[in-house]
């Protein structure tokens, strides 16, 4: 079976005028196969060679051509298509193009867009052999590899002109691999990932809830760095106010409840389940349909409380169960009780963590946690949680791979 090395991947391809062009179709399709989602972007020149129309036909999105059209500056404009990219790739690049790319000129959708990237670029040389070797084109390849522009080739051979010489566009599966090679290694390709994040809400009546500080914020750095990790991720979320992960998708619940159905109705086919959110661990038993009233007799008030589901308990002790990844937020004895919690859950991996400290932790972006498993643990030290998830992902691609042994 083929590895989608590009899963999660967003690739603005820009095509530029010369024979070569025709290649750009072949490319879109292989790019995709490797699971990129591609966009093209065309300069007129390279309208001249293949059309629009097959472009966004392949593609399945419109072709952008002119830096003033309405249509792409209302829906996206050329700020919004150098940010959505995760590489912008010209393939093929002419002389003409290095050449304005390397001035810094700005004069067409395509250049304007590259100078707007605050992303990997990576160009594929294609034209003439002596065009190629002129002191000029090669001074301008000498300053982009200064910059960090990746170049692709030119491969030698003979040439559309009839000479033969160094300025062939590398073949389509060379540029497919060394655009894979840009890319970090995908550790969870082919898996699903489903987790839980935030806090979740007990009602006592239409206006008050039990419920806890959890910001959900290290739960969606999670699925940030499965989503990078190149998995399909389920972010089964309780109420937060953080924006939904990008190619993520997000189950809204309230309740522990709603979120044990979430999940319930996602682990069938679930690879790995990490279930950061801090659920409550009980609720009212009645919950009054109407605002309870403060009464004259009484200064105090009784709530009788009853536990609620353990979700990441239910989904460890499931017959044909994904990796189990939880959490253990403490005040105290921070190892012995996520040890404890390890055991008694039967997880494969635990993240502990000190909320005691005001500094770390809930509604903070840094934090510090001990990954704890059944014959060892390891300390980190305070970093981001966007960091923090990464090393999570790291090490649960490798007791995974270490499964498989």
């Amino acid at each position: 079976m083929t590895i989608n090395n590009l899963v999660n991947k967003r690739i603005l391809l820009g095509v530029t005028g010369g024979i070569a062009a025709y290649k750009a179709a072949d490319l879109v399709r292989r790019l995709q196969d490797q699971g990129a989602d591609v966009r093209v972007v065309m300069t007129r020149a390279a309208t001249e060679f293949i059309t629009p129309l097959t472009m966004q036909a392949l593609s399945g999105h419109p072709t952008h051509i002119d830096m003033l059209d309405a249509e792409t500056e209302s829906v996206m404009g050329h700020i919004e298509l150098a940010r959505w990219s995760d590489l912008i790739l010209i393939a093929p690049a002419s002389a003409d193009f290095i050449a304005r790319f390397c001035g810094g000129h700005g004069d067409d959708l395509l250049t304007t867009i590259c100078l707007a990237a605050e992303t990997n670029i990576a160009i594929a040389p294609a034209m003439n052999q002596a065009m190629w070797s002129n002191p000029q084109t090669q001074m301008n390849i000498a300053q982009l590899e200064r910059s960090e522009v990746l170049i692709m080739g030119p491969a030698e051979g003979i040439q559309a002109c009839g000479e033969t010489g160094q300025g062939r566009l590398l073949d389509v599966d060379q540029i497919v691999q060394r655009t894979i090679s840009i890319f970090p290694s995908e550790k969870l390709t082919g898996k699903k990932v489903v987790i839980t994040a935030g806090p979740t809400r007990e009602s006592i009546d239409p206006v008050r809830f039990i419920s806890n500080h959890s910001s959900g914020k290290q739960g969606y750095a999670l699925a940030e760095a499965a989503v990078e990790a190149g998995a399909d991720v389920v972010v089964i979320s309780g109420p937060t106010n953080l924006d939904p992960v990008d190619r993520a998708r997000t189950i809204n619940t309230v309740s522990a409840d709603d979120m044990y159905a979430a999940v319930m109705s996602e682990i069938a086919d679930c690879d790995v389940f990490i279930g950061v959110a801090a659920v409550a661990d009980f609720k009212p038993v009645m919950q009054s349909e109407q605002k309870l009233k403060k009464t004259q007799d009484s200064n105090t008030m009784t709530i009788e409380l009853i536990e609620n589901p353990d979700i990441i308990a239910s989904v460890a002790a499931l017959s044909k169960r994904p990796f189990c990844v939880g959490f253990a937020a403490e005040t105290e004895h921070l190892l012995g009780h996520a040890r404890l919690k390890l055991q008694r859950k039967k997880l494969d991996l635990i993240v502990a963590n000190n909320v005691a400290d005001s500094s770390i932790g809930f509604n903070s972006d840094n934090n510090r946690i001990t990954l704890v498993w059944n014959d060892g643990e390891s300390d980190l030290p305070v970093m981001s949680k966007r960091n923090i998830a990464a090393k999570i992902v790291n090490h649960v691609s490798k007791q995974l791979d270490a499964q498989k042994v």
